[in-house]
């Protein structure tokens, strides 16, 4: 796969990354999903909103499946930024990567209150409201492992927009907004670990700059990378090795 993707034209292999960065919106409509639904401080009000919209939420979670395109989408930028940074490009795939590795696993505690408020024979042993303790307690840790990711994901947001204000080919804004965005991602994140109170302060407005990614995605379909320039940062760092 990654020599099929080395051997595609750098606009092509933007573009391709433009869709599927695109694709992978899914998780933002998986979490507003989620937030209509979950109620964290009464498991038996959120027990009744999964039952009674099961569909909605298994859309949520096929949403979040989905999104581990993104593994594809760190492969193309990986090659497209290959010429500006060898190593800060592998650094960067290697956060994305872990992060989509960390978020796969953390489905499992999307699903599991499925499973669990489903009536298992096996957890007949368990009263309603333990169920539904469980079912909540499996949910708060999806929300500890997604902010877990997104510190991943904030680091990969800083090195990419950095490799963009380094490149030739692509616009310096959108490295300095992608970087903001990340920055934004690890304060959040941070911010829900020290202090959860502090951090619902800062909600929605610290995700804002998130846009960026969406930003960037947009200009990659549309316009993808200057070609010349590419190929040219291409030749020198060929040159350079």
């Amino acid at each position: 796969m990654r020599e099929r993707i080395r051997e595609a034209s750098p606009r092509f292999q933007a573009r391709m990354a433009g869709v599927i960065a695109c694709i992978t919106t899914t998780s933002g409509f998986a979490a507003i999903a989620r937030g209509r639904l979950i109620v964290y401080g009464d498991a038996a009000a959120t027990a009744h909103n999964i039952l009674a919209h099961e569909l909605f939420f298994r859309l949520a979670f096929a949403g979040d499946i989905i999104a581990i395109l993104y593994v594809a989408y760190t492969l193309l930028l990986y090659n497209l930024f290959r010429p500006v940074n060898r190593s800060l490009s592998l650094l960067a795939a290697f956060f994305s990567l872990v992060g989509c590795a960390i978020g796969t696993l953390n489905c499992l505690f999307e699903l599991a209150p499925l499973v669990v408020l489903g009536g298992a024979q096996s957890l007949s042993a368990f009263s309603l409201e333990q169920l539904q303790a469980l079912a909540l307690l499996f949910l708060k840790l999806h929300v500890q492992g997604f902010y877990i990711g997104m510190v991943l994901f904030g680091c990969y947001n800083l090195l990419i927009g950095y490799l963009i204000f380094q490149s030739t080919f692509l616009p310096r804004i959108l490295g300095l907004l992608l970087a903001i965005s990340g920055l934004c991602y690890l304060v959040n994140s941070f911010a829900n670990f020290l202090s959860p109170g502090f951090a619902a302060h800062l909600l929605p407005y610290i995700l804002i700059p998130g846009l960026a990614e969406l930003l960037l995605a947009l200009w990659l379909v549309v316009i993808g990378v200057n070609v010349p320039r590419w190929k040219e940062q291409a030749g020198a760092a060929a040159v350079r090795t």
